[in-house]
């Protein structure tokens, strides 16, 4: 887990907020209120082995990530599973800490993980520290990222389909003296 840092996008009351963007049709701000508000809770108790702490148990709450950005209405057709599944969603948090999951992870017709956005952490309010992501069928504590200030959601295109090609030669530097 990586430690919260009120430092990113808290506004002048101390309040964390973070952005939701990329490719929908609807960006927008978050605050840890909003997400208590805006949706169902669900509860995860978890262990992961931290890198630096050794084995964390904790109890979060918060709504699940797939519900939040079904509201940010992602770029694809969500009646076509080939579509949904193509897309990536980007996290970074207050602490530089970043990381990416597939949309097929958090949608129920796929992996269906139960992936929070965290707005309490062991019965504590996360108003002033921000968001944290919990993807609690982790072993390890490395995607629980602390402080969110933003997610991007967008489609993952192949290397090939969006750089220049340009021929390989297999033979090596003596095919070439010769």
């Amino acid at each position: 887990m990586s430690r919260p840092s009120t430092a990113s996008l808290a506004t002048p009351t101390g309040i964390a907020t973070f952005t939701v963007g990329g490719e929908v049709a609807q960006s927008f701000t978050l605050t840890v209120a909003d997400l208590r508000d805006g949706w169902p809770q669900h509860q995860a108790e978890v262990t992961f082995d931290c890198a630096t702490s050794g084995p964390q148990h904790h109890r979060f709450e918060g709504p699940l990530l797939h519900d939040v950005m079904r509201t940010a209405e992602p770029g694809f057709d969500p009646r076509r599973r080939k579509d949904r599944s193509r897309f990536v969603l980007a996290i970074s948090g207050g602490d530089g800490h970043h990381t990416v999951l597939s949309w097929g992870e958090i949608d129920p017709d796929f992996a269906g993980s139960p992936v929070l956005l965290a707005t309490r952490l062991d019965d504590t309010d996360l108003d002033a520290a921000g968001s944290q992501l919990v993807v609690p069928s982790d072993r390890c504590g490395a995607r629980y990222i602390s402080a969110i200030t933003s997610i991007w959601a967008g489609a993952c295109r192949p290397a090939h389909a969006r750089m220049p090609t340009r021929s390989v030669t297999t033979a090596g530097p003596e095919a070439v003296a010769n």
